[in-house]
């Protein structure tokens, strides 16, 4: 499980498929796995103190489009097809997912989430804390459980990353002059990573060979770090409907995000210390400033071109495995992605 490095291979994987139809098409391919997964996720509940296991069962039951477990399967089903131990793998990976959700609510100090009250807001700061350790110590008591302690030093080494990831951005947060090449960074330890990680380990337990090559992993984390960056996007530049939240969120909690570094580095410098000002005392009314700013300077394109990138080179990486439903499945989430991302700022 080990990344290799890469040469770049020319790939075209356009589809006139809508995107809905699409993310629809993947999903379903893989539901009944998904479901087994929400099945045995709630199930670890009765592992739980059953004084704490309504808190577990609370986080565990919170999981949104599920795309650490499509990954695992996707790749399981690249690298030979799926087995019992894919779902155990997913169950582990989806409760890492969720205790730093747990985490990141505290740090928030987010009242909601996917439309409901957060564990913080319910039961308070020092008991979401407590729990989120809890579902982090649980998740690697199951990969310990595994014959092979390769499975549990990998989840060791993704928690550690992401954890420290998420460090990382809370010591950037106010820094307006952070580079562009640490954001990446941080973007790739905290979500690139358990990407993957997902689908690292749903090719290695399915073909060893295959996973390591290290494309899998590859294209976990370039997919990883395009979501993450589609998304920081998308508080800024899309719709409260499609984002699900209020926008400037990012900026509120001192955030720097693509939208911002890309005008950050074209504005001229009356307009620089004028958008420095703004992000650095951000106010919901300064939202329409900035996406002044974005159309004065061209941003709207540099931000999707950037998406993009990434998402070629996680294409470039399935190319070096064998033609197989998974692969084409896996492009398929990538191809997703990259028409969620041509709509970016296309309003104004």
């Amino acid at each position: 499980m080990l990344a290799a490095e890469s040469s770049r291979v020319a790939v075209s994987t356009k589809s006139s498929t809508p995107p809905v139809s699409k993310w629809k098409q993947i999903a379903e391919g893989v539901e009944p796995f998904l479901q087994s997964v929400a099945t045995h996720l709630a199930s670890q509940t009765d592992e739980f103190e059953p004084q704490i296991a309504a808190f577990a069962k609370y986080a565990l039951t919170a999981q949104g489009k599920q795309l650490r477990p499509i990954l695992v399967a996707l790749s399981g089903e690249a690298a030979g097809g799926l087995n019992d131990s894919h779902l155990k793998v997913a169950v582990i990976v989806e409760m890492i997912h969720l205790a730093t959700l747990v985490h990141d609510d505290v740090i928030d100090d987010a009242q909601l989430r996917r439309g409901r009250l957060t564990l913080a807001a319910n039961w308070g700061n020092e008991i979401s804390v407590l729990l989120g350790d809890c579902l982090f110590a649980h998740a690697l008591k199951l990969a310990a459980s595994f014959p092979t302690p390769l499975i549990c030093r990998a989840v060791s080494a993704a928690t550690n990353t992401v954890c420290a990831g998420e460090i990382l951005q809370t010591r950037s947060r106010g820094d307006f002059e952070v580079t562009r090449e640490h954001y990446l960074k941080m973007l790739a330890m905290k979500t690139g990573e358990l990407f993957a990680l997902s689908c690292d380990l749903g090719g290695f337990l399915s073909d060893a060979t295959t996973a390591g090559d290290g494309w899998l992993r590859e294209y976990g984390l370039n997919l990883g770090t395009a979501y993450q960056l589609y998304d920081d996007c998308l508080d800024l530049l899309g719709s409260e409907a499609t984002a699900g939240k209020t926008l400037g969120a990012d900026l509120a909690n001192g955030r720097m995000t693509l939208p911002i570094l890309v005008l950050r580095d074209r504005v001229d410098a009356g307009d620089r210390k004028q958008l420095r000002q703004w992000v650095l005392n951000w106010e919901p009314a300064y939202l329409s400033c900035v996406l002044d700013l974005m159309v004065k300077y061209d941003g709207f394109n540099e931000c999707r071109m950037s998406v993009q990138q990434h998402l070629d080179a996680a294409r470039h990486a399935l190319m070096r495995l064998p033609v197989s439903a998974g692969r084409a499945a896996l492009a398929g989430l990538a191809d997703f992605l990259a028409e969620q991302t041509e709509v970016l700022g296309v309003v104004y």
